[in-house]
Parts: structure tokens; C-alpha cells; sequence
């Protein structure tokens, strides 16, 4: 794999580029925003698009997905269960008060243990939810993209509507923690001291981990 990375948007969310090397097949994950850099770094880089990627529905993380998916004409890939709550007008509500459009439908309704091709990178979706009904992670057996789920040294928020935070020290013990510790993670946003981690490194220092995860 090779990756590229932006920053995006009002709340800086990191938009990845899972590139295949050999066939220059791109996924886009998270585009929450800066669509005309997007599609700058696209072009540059001389890539072929095939999916735009969600960890999870929050305006942040979507806002630009659907004028991405009209200009490069290609689907939109989000968990079922975020799909439909965020389009919900409750939560619409809420994400509107931030200055974001509702969402529209996904193209693709993604599942646990659902794998997405992106030329010759298997990508396999976890259901980590708790930051969010239908937040998720992708993994393709050494990175783990996860969002708003694990951060460096943190976790995502759980006050927004759709979060629980006992349903996300599940996930994490669950879906996460069993993971090899060499995995390195890829956070949402860059709010931790480095950029990347390793799962082996947030068990050890990532105070949610070790307090609620382990005990202490």
C-alpha cells in the first residue's frame, strides 16, 4: 500500500489515500472537506478513484463525499447503521448548526467483516460503534484506519447523538485491542502527540485502554 495524507475541512480531519502501487487505484477515506485539493492531489498523483470511504457519518467526515462522488463518479461507502441515522433529522439537526449539509444515501452500505477491493488491497470493514451507531475501521492486515474511534492517545467523543461510551470501550476491547500490536494506527484527526501509533504502543499509554479496557 502506499498512502497519502490531507488535512481537511473546519475540524482538520486527516482524508486518507489508500493507494494500490501497482495499479494506481485509490480509495478515498473520510473527504470532509478542501474537495478541490482532493482532486488536485487525485490529479497530481495521476490515480484512479474508485471508492470514497466513511469511518463513520458526522458532517466533519462526509461533507465533501457527495460532490467528490458526482465530479469522479464513483460510490459512496458507509456502515448501514450511520447511513440511516444521520439521516435522520435529529441528528441532521445537530451537524447543521455546524454549517453542514445533511447527508445523502450511501451507494454502498458497508457490514462487519465486509472486505472492499481497491486493486490488489484488501480492505476488511470493522463495526467499532460508539463514537457513532455505525462507526467503523478499516484494516488491511497493517494499518487500521479508525476514524473517530482511537485516536493517538485518546478516543472519540460520545456526547454527540448516536455515541455511547460503554459501546465504545466494547468495540475497542472487542474489535481493536485483540489486533496484532504492530498495527499501526491511522486516526481521524491529529490530536495526539505524533501523527500515526501502534496498537501495541495505545495499550500501553492510551489512558481509555488502560483504564477501561484492561482495568488499570
Amino acid at each position: 500500500m502506499k498512502l497519502e495524507v490531507l488535512t481537511v475541512g473546519p475540524l482538520a480531519v486527516r482524508c486518507y489515500f489508500i493507494i494500490c502501487p501497482e495499479t494506481n487505484k485509490v480509495a478515498i477515506v473520510d473527504p470532509g472537506g478542501d474537495e478541490g485539493r482532493i482532486l488536485q492531489k487525485i490529479k497530481e498523483l495521476d490515480l484512479e478513484p474508485v471508492y470514497i470511504l466513511a469511518t463513520h457519518g458526522h458532517g466533519d467526515h462526509v461533507s465533501g463525499a457527495w460532490w467528490l462522488r458526482r465530479k469522479l463518479n464513483i460510490p459512496v461507502a458507509m456502515h448501514e447503521a450511520d447511513d440511516e441515522f444521520f439521516r435522520h433529522p435529529m441528528a441532521a439537526q445537530v451537524f447543521a448548526a455546524w454549517g453542514f449539509e445533511p447527508n445523502e444515501p450511501a451507494d454502498i452500505l458497508l457490514k462487519d467483516g465486509q472486505i472492499i477491493q481497491v486493486g490488489n488491497i484488501s480492505l476488511k470493514v470493522i463495526h467499532t460503534p460508539g463514537h457513532s451507531p455505525g462507526s467503523i475501521c478499516f484494516y488491511d492486515g497493517e494499518r487500521l484506519f479508525t476514524g473517530d474511534t482511537l485516536f493517538v492517545g485518546a478516543v472519540g467523543r460520545t456526547d454527540l447523538p448516536g455515541g455511547d461510551f460503554n459501546q465504545l470501550i466494547e468495540s475497542l476491547r472487542e474489535k481493536i485491542v485483540p489486533l496484532p500490536d504492530e498495527t499501526i494506527i491511522c486516526p481521524g484527526h491529529d490530536y495526539g502527540e505524533k501523527p500515526f501509533s501502534t496498537l501495541g504502543e495505545e495499550k500501553q499509554t492510551n489512558p481509555y485502554i488502560v483504564e477501561y479496557v484492561f482495568g488499570g
